[in-house]
């Protein structure tokens, strides 16, 4: 039998139970702190966590997992795939059951990312990371698992992509480049918008270092190598700590084309003010450079333009002096007088004159010009004979047109021009036999290629092609082709205005051309017109060589006494009654005053104190049954813009034959009133 406990061994007890009592209050306490910090962790960082037994098939959500899905716990009952059912997107479901199996079969810790509708019909985003729980026979017994609720991340992460995005779009908009180089490692670092600036991937290019040399041969001209090495020397250089520098210098591209970048870069330096690295900017300038270049070309021709407009009026006045008097002495001298050889030259010298006039306007796109709807081919067809002959017997002309092609709207006697200038090119660029293509095609350009093609203009249009395999051109004389007055010819072989002229009439019919050329390899001229929908070619008018005579009654006006003069006595001798003025104050007194009937006003555009369209508004307000005429060696405004004549009216270029004014008086005077 045991002895009872003494007093003093109770106490004792008691005292010991007490603060075994005490530590366990301890130990409870500070459970609950870490249990209150895991929940307060968890609500920091949106974590919910969650357990299903194997056994007995119970799942137990914690509370922030209820609140990451808004569920009311009294209301919702989860189940083990409770979790993957609040997503309504069966694919994911499928995927996700089958990332947990592979988990759990391999003993290992699994994860995915998910998305799930809230019952407010939003979308929300949440991580889940789980594991399997095993006995010592390796048999599962439960699975644990926490869910994060990702939403918010997601989002920022949206955010940041849309904005990486916009900065990608901004630098292939701007044809940024960034790079950047290590002085310690003597190493090149390019961003991929630098590798798309040159049209090529780093796997094509590598790592280039400065000692090597390898990125100046890679990517810079020849002759700009040093300029750009010396920039980056004075950046690592200086000791100016908020160094900049910007330089202009040529690139080579991929292709071997050679394009213009501005580099805009800066030094990086440590707390000693050591340079440490430089980084900067490169971008591609080759089209603003190439804009710059046009304009260029473009003022050059707009001052020769302006020039040419202001010396066509009054040079093809006295041109039409000349040709007008000669005309009538041939028509006057006796066919054996030996004076008639002589006229037959100064008639041929005035005419070479008036040419090198009209291309001058040609241009400057201050031709006058009548467009109108055609087929190219048709053109051309009409045109092959000539052409033949232009270019000589030895070179073999082959035609290669488009049977289907589009039609265009142009004044026809300006595809005579630029065919006839580009033949005579090709004739003088080939040494003895050889060969020339013309060809016709529809051409459609989209935005994304005229984007990645340098001077194209996107649209439909109708293409001209000239070929031949003479001797071609470098590509400094391909910059300067369209130049006025310049040429590769020798003294006397030409004027420099042909290929000026085709480049006018091609601005002035809103198309474009391109050159391409390599020397010893030929030339290829290629014109897109735009194409013209809707009405179908109008018919060439065929015109007589047999003077037209007639016998109404003219109001001619001109402020120049000798033209009035000689123009009078053209018409006189076509058997016309003529009533003429010298000014248009003149012009109307005798229309005001002639009790006859009077068929036509003959009228000069430009003059002193009227216009000739204001003349003819002001005569047509009296008498609206006058037909008009319009004479010009150059239109203003007036009645052209761009050299384009205003729709329905009738206007002949000066100087002008005695045969070409019978043929237009014809066909206005004979034809039907409006």
């Amino acid at each position: 039998m045991s002895e009872k406990p003494t007093y003093e061994e109770l106490v004792q007890r008691i005292q010991a139970l007490e603060e075994k009592l005490s530590e366990l209050k301890d130990a409870g306490s500070k459970l609950q702190d870490r249990e209150n910090r895991l929940r307060e962790a968890q609500q920091l960082v949106h974590m919910g966590h969650w357990s299903w037994d194997v056994s007995s098939g119970k799942v137990e959500w914690s509370k922030e997992v209820f609140e990451i899905f808004r569920l009311d716990p009294k209301e919702f009952t989860p189940q083990i795939d409770s979790i993957l059912q609040l997503s309504p997107w069966p694919e994911d479901h499928v995927r996700d059951k089958e990332l947990i199996r592979k988990a759990i079969e391999s003993h290992e810790v699994g994860s995915y990312e998910q998305k799930f509708l809230r019952p407010d019909g939003s979308i929300g985003h949440y991580f889940s990371s789980f594991m399997g729980v095993y006995d010592d026979n390796g048999n599962l017994t439960e699975i644990k698992g926490v869910v994060q609720d990702i939403t918010e991340r997601k989002k920022d992460e949206e955010e940041r992509n849309k904005l990486q995005t916009q900065l990608s779009n901004a630098l292939e908009i701007a044809n940024l480049g960034p790079w950047e180089y290590d002085i310690a490692k003597d190493l090149f670092t390019f961003n991929d918008y630098f590798y798309k600036l040159f049209c090529t991937t780093s796997k094509e290019i590598g790592g280039y270092t400065m000692s090597s040399a390898e990125y100046s041969q890679r990517f810079l001209h020849p002759e700009d190598r040093d300029c750009v090495g010396e920039g980056i020397r004075r950046a690592i250089e200086t000791p100016d700590p908020d160094f900049s520098n910007q330089l202009e210098h040529r690139i080579i591209y991929a292709d071997g084309q050679v394009g213009y970048a501005s580099v805009h870069h800066f030094a990086v330096k440590d707390e000693s003010g050591k340079t440490v690295k430089t980084y900067g900017v490169t971008q591609d300038i080759t089209a603003r450079k190439n804009m710059e270049r046009q304009l260029q070309l473009s003022q050059k021709m707009e001052s020769v333009g302006r020039l040419a407009g202001g010396i066509a009026h009054d040079f093809n006045n006295m041109l039409s002096i000349i040709l007008g008097n000669i005309e009538m002495l041939q028509e006057d001298i006796t066919p054996d007088s030996p004076l008639l050889r002589r006229i037959h030259e100064v008639k041929k010298a005035a005419q070479r004159s008036a040419d090198l006039t009209r291309q001058l306007l040609a241009f400057a796109r201050k031709q006058t010009i009548l467009p109108k709807i055609l087929n190219p081919n048709s053109a051309i067809d009409g045109m092959l004979n000539m052409l033949k002959r232009l270019i000589g017997e030895d070179i073999d002309l082959l035609w290669n047109p488009n049977e289907q092609l589009w039609s265009v709207k142009m004044d026809p006697s300006q595809v005579d021009q630029i065919l006839a200038n580009l033949c005579i090119n090709a004739r003088d660029a080939i040494k003895g036999v050889g060969k020339v293509t013309i060809e016709t095609d529809n051409i459609c350009f989209d935005n994304n290629y005229c984007r990645e093609h340098r001077g194209f203009s996107p649209g439909e249009f109708v293409l001209i092609g000239v070929s031949d395999n003479g001797g071609g051109m470098d590509k400094e004389t391909i910059d300067r082709v369209f130049e006025p007055f310049f040429t590769t010819k020798k003294n006397g072989k030409g004027t420099g205005l042909g290929l000026a002229t085709v480049y006018g009439i091609i601005k002035q019919n809103n198309g474009f051309i391109n050159v391409y050329s390599e020397p010893g390899q030929g030339t290829t001229f290629k014109i897109y017109i735009p194409r013209h929908e809707g009405c179908q070619p109008q018919e060439p008018v065929i015109a007589t060589e047999n003077l037209q005579k007639g016998s109404e009654t003219i109001l001619l006006v001109e402020d120049e006494q000798a033209i009035l003069q000689m123009t009078k006595t053209m018409l006189e001798r076509l058997g016309y009654m003529v009533l003429p003025a010298n000014t248009p104050e003149d012009a109307i007194r005798i229309c005001n005053r002639y009790n006859k009937k009077i068929d036509l006003l003959i009228t000069d555009v430009v003059m002193p104190s009227m216009n000739g369209r204001e003349l003819a508004h002001t005569i047509l307000k009296g008498s609206p049954n006058i037909k008009c005429l319009y004479m010009s060696g150059y239109t203003s405004n007036v009645i052209a813009h761009r050299g384009i004549l205003d729709e329905g009216l009738n206007f002949i270029n000066k100087p002008f034959s005695k045969q070409a004014l019978s043929v237009k008086l014809r066909n206005i005077l004979d034809e039907k009133s409006n």
